[in-house]
């Protein structure tokens, strides 16, 4: 008798500057089975003011969609649906606000991804949904930003994110609707501006076969497949000819093109320019179009076998080395951590299985990286680097919550200097950041000797270490010393912790 195939149902969601993409899928067995894929265009990027707010409208126009994607959502679990923000979304100051009532709209976790880690996910979506070639180079124009990667089987070896999209460059250059070679000429200048740091990295590195993704290149093939052009290929040549054609135009609303969409038309001729800019700049012979794209890469990174923890842990392991930390140091530290997260993590309320007892081990593992600046204000210097370093795995605010651990590692415990978060608890935030700050303490005097058994317990804001051996404290004065300083940090936060 065969055994049934056992099953899950996957979802992922990509809000773009443009338009929110959600793809659905089944996991069945071994493979991954697309079911259906739904787009709503939002124009999030156009409802940003001059003070980097998002309006009122355009919020609105975002939630309307999330409400739609939430009734394909009912039934599922939260830990198989991922939802990812991108440029807009990093840039809007009041993003917070619209992430509580997208929480509300629809019960799941929403992830701002740095450009860098956007630019990744999105050169695995293409990755798993093309035929394997040596090497690739991706190209993806969205609303706000541009993502360009090199890579090799599902490896990102080159990758860059820069601040130019359909959006913002139809608000900035084409921001009066007229079509003239003038406002083309202007809109590739400023992009060839922003490649120009990295135009001869790619040319040097080179690739096999040139993949565009998103809508911004698939409207551009489509629109060349109704000139006449039935491989739908994009050149040098083909890109300049499409400029003359839409120069025949005067304005913007004009455009009678086939296979381009009415929603498509207010910001084709931007994403045309840069598109220009990338394949003449990159020399660049034919770019073909992949389905594939940044919903892909989040799709295919939540099932288990495809190792998303493995990244991440290769991220932490690869600064930790750069940052020439003590790692049988930060072992130890990182081991005595997750002891003590496993005796309390009941009281806390936080899962066993949950991403903070991740964030909890690679913050004890970088707790030390501002070493390799300076000793003095090294837990200040951690926290920068943890907050500014590219860090593929991580969405930005796991990166913040790293900060805040090694943050607050060490000394007085200004607890006001914290920020919020949308995906943690604050509380929870700050629970951790306890657990670690004893881990270090215990490990301070950095010698050989094992530690006796230690039980770490909880009485609603009463914490207590307890050690078998009850003289081992009158054997390590200096570790006795520490704690009596510690329980003093505790107290002026408003905690209490008993030895």
């Amino acid at each position: 008798m065969t055994q049934p195939k056992e099953t899950r149902d996957i979802a992922a969601i990509d809000l773009g500057s443009n338009s929110f993409h959600m793809v659905v899928a089944k996991v069945v067995d071994q493979d991954l089975q697309l079911v259906s894929r739904h787009k709503q265009r939002v124009r999030l990027a156009s409802g940003l003011d001059a003070q980097q707010n998002l309006d009122h409208a355009s919020m609105e126009r975002g939630l309307d969609c999330l409400s739609m994607f939430a009734e394909r959502l009912q039934g599922f679990e939260e830990d198989n649906v991922r939802i990812a923000a991108t440029h807009t979304l990093r840039q809007a100051n009041n993003a917070h606000l619209f992430l509580q009532r997208a929480r509300e709209v629809l019960p799941y976790p929403i992830e701002i991804i740095p450009g860098l880690e956007e630019a990744r996910l999105i050169y695995t979506g293409v990755a798993h949904t093309q035929p394997e070639s040596d090497s690739k180079l991706v190209i993806d124009i969205g609303g706000g930003s541009t993502e360009m990667i090199i890579g090799k089987g599902f490896e990102a070896s080159l990758v860059n994110s820069k601040r130019m999209g359909c959006v913002s460059y139809t608000n900035r250059y084409f921001a009066n609707g007229k079509l003239s070679k003038k406002n083309f000429a202007k809109a590739k200048l400023a992009a060839e501006q922003k490649l120009e740091s990295i135009a001869y990295k790619y040319r040097k590195k080179g690739w096999d076969i040139a993949f565009g993704s998103s809508g911004t290149v698939k409207a551009i093939r489509e629109v060349l497949i109704g000139l006449g052009y039935e491989d739908g290929l994009i050149t040098s040549k083909r890109l300049e000819k499409l400029i003359d054609k839409l120069c025949e135009w005067t304005n913007i609303e004009d455009i009678e093109l086939t296979g381009l969409a009415p929603e498509r038309k207010p910001v084709f001729a931007a994403g045309v320019a840069i598109l220009d800019a990338i394949v003449t700049d990159l020399k660049i012979d034919e770019l073909h179009f992949s389905e594939g794209a940044l919903r892909e890469g989040l799709l295919y990174e939540m099932e288990a076998r495809f190792k998303r923890s493995d990244i991440r842990m290769r991220t932490t392991e690869n600064m930790a080395q750069k940052h020439r930390v003590d790692l049988d140091h930060a072992s130890k530290i990182s081991e005595q951590a997750q002891k003590f997260f496993h005796q309390v993590h009941s009281e806390l309320g936080i899962k066993k299985k949950s991403p903070l007892f991740d964030l909890l081990k690679w913050g004890a593992l970088l707790h030390e990286v501002g070493l390799s600046i300076s000793l003095q204000a090294f837990h200040r210097h951690s926290a920068y680097i943890l907050s500014h370093t590219p860090m593929p795995g991580f969405n930005r605010e796991q990166q913040r919550v790293l900060a805040m651990l090694v943050r607050f590692q060490r000394k007085a415990l200004k607890l006001q200097e914290m920020e919020d978060f949308t995906l943690f608890k604050k509380e929870q935030v700050i629970d951790l950041i306890r657990i670690l700050r004893l881990s270090i303490l215990l490990h301070g005097q950095r010698n050989e000797e094992p530690l006796p058994k230690l039980t770490l317990s909880i009485n609603e804001d009463e914490w207590t270490l307890t050690c078998e051996d009850r003289d081992w404290l009158e054997e390590n004065r200096l570790l006795d010393a520490d704690l009596n300083m510690e329980q003093d940090y505790w107290k002026s936060a408003g905690w209490r912790l008993n030895i």
